[in-house]
């Protein structure tokens, strides 16, 4: 083999690992990639089924029940305008209360309900992530249009 046919199979090995090392790194930055939702996009159709997303809004004062003998808990995530009713099986966070801010992470199960492996709370009363103040933000002037009409 010449010179000149070892560098060019050298330049081409070197192409196709650079190519499969960049499909591998973008099928892991696609497969964590988590969306947020509102409780309207969910209750609309808009999020995906089956894949993960977050949703966030606040925690609907009343709605939280613990099942006996287990970590379990159900409770209703609202934009004020629809609702998503979540379930998580785990220690809720410190800060978590009704009537609360939070945001939850996991999947929509077939029946509507929300099956979150994760559960954030907002940690002081002047923080709420820029997507659900502004998904509340929303639901207050579409609520406020109706009621005026």
């Amino acid at each position: 083999m010449k010179a000149r046919h070892k560098r060019l199979a050298f330049i081409a090995v070197g192409l196709i690992a650079l190519g499969v090392a960049t499909a591998l790194v973008l099928d892991a930055f696609r497969s964590n990639l988590v969306f947020f939702y509102t409780p309207t996009q969910v209750a609309n159709g808009e999020a995906p089924q089956g894949g993960r997303f977050r949703i966030g809004g606040l925690v609907e004062p009343g709605s939280l029940k613990r099942a006996a003998n287990s970590l379990e808990v159900r409770f209703v995530v609202t934009d004020t305008a629809k609702r998503v009713e979540v379930v998580y099986s785990g220690v809720l966070p410190d800060l978590f209360k009704e009537g609360g801010g939070t945001v939850v992470q996991g999947r929509l199960a077939a029946d509507g309900s929300f099956h979150a492996d994760q559960v954030l709370a907002k940690h002081d009363e002047n923080y709420m992530p820029p997507e659900a103040a502004e998904a509340l933000k929303q639901a207050r002037r579409v609520q406020t249009t109706v009621e005026v009409e």
